[in-house]
């Protein structure tokens, strides 16, 4: 009989052992996974993530935002004249701006353009083909000079835009001898 009790005892602890280890193992990996990572963890990561992303986007957005709300204007005048031009935000029109003010020579150059030959060279990469007509300012890579178009031209792979006039472009045509060239503040 005391065979038979251990036996019945032994058995009924086991199975006690194994149903609260079962029970306690389940509740550990059903309440880790619920609880901890996927709840704490991710939400803090997006939590953390997301500001971050907003400040970068925004800083990003004003900073794309500025050199839109900020024109380069330029005047050129010549005699009692001036026209003013918008630059673009090419490298060319960079190179242009960087070298003002100037005062320098223009010259008659066919029956819709004066020209002028900056003082350095201007580079072209990421500048923008002209294609606007009358009233673009355009650099001719090939030989080194700056055009005011006062007429429609033809189209040019190597004929940059620099920007577009915005004022005094009707006295163009008239333009001759010394020109000064400055940044409009």
């Amino acid at each position: 009989m005391k065979k038979l009790f251990s036996v019945i005892l032994l058995c009924m602890m086991v199975f006690a052992f194994s149903a609260c280890g079962t029970s306690d193992s389940e509740s550990l990996i059903t309440s880790t996974p619920e609880s901890s990572p996927s709840e704490t963890e991710p939400s803090s990561i997006v939590e953390q993530s997301e500001p971050a992303e907003s400040t970068e986007e925004s800083s990003t957005t004003e900073d794309v935002e500025e050199p839109e709300n900020i024109s380069r204007q330029i005047s050129v005048q010549f005699g009692e004249n001036t026209a003013i031009y918008e630059l673009n935000d090419g490298t060319a029109a960079d190179s242009l701006y960087e070298q003002l003010p100037l005062t320098i020579e223009v010259e008659d150059y066919a029956t819709n353009e004066k020209i002028f030959y900056p003082p350095q060279e201007l580079e072209t990469s990421n500048s923008p083909l002209a294609q606007a007509g009358a009233g673009t300012l355009a650099y001719y890579e090939p030989w080194g000079d700056v055009v005011f178009f006062y007429g429609d031209y033809n189209e040019n792979p190597s004929l940059f835009e620099l920007g577009q006039v915005i004022s005094g472009g009707e006295l163009v045509s008239e333009m001759s001898g010394t020109i000064t060239i400055e940044v409009v503040e």
